[in-house]
């Protein structure tokens, strides 16, 4: 099992700098792994957390997750009415 120091690392990708007009470069590696393209709509997240860190989410991943955590809600919401209904 990968140790979280080996976690860690694979998932750094390394710095980057802002421009002066505010513009920051993904890294190749980081761009490539997350499938990032040219004209790729991404979000950007504060975290709740921790005030001074950024999470970008490609739009499309993000409708995908927003998707699945839609389904699995009404998947519980069915248990716990049959659950219910047993009572």
């Amino acid at each position: 099992m990968e140790s979280i120091e080996e976690t860690m690392e694979r998932c750094f990708y390394g710095s980057a700098t802002l421009g002066e007009r505010g513009q920051v470069v993904i890294p190749s590696d980081a761009r490539k792994d997350a499938d990032i393209q040219p004209g790729d709509k991404l979000l950007v997240f504060r975290h709740p957390l921790h005030p001074h860190m950024l999470i970008l989410a490609k739009v499309t991943e993000m409708q995908v997750l927003l998707q699945q955590l839609s389904n699995a809600v009404k998947e519980a919401s069915a248990r716990l009415a049959d659950v219910a209904g047993q009572e």
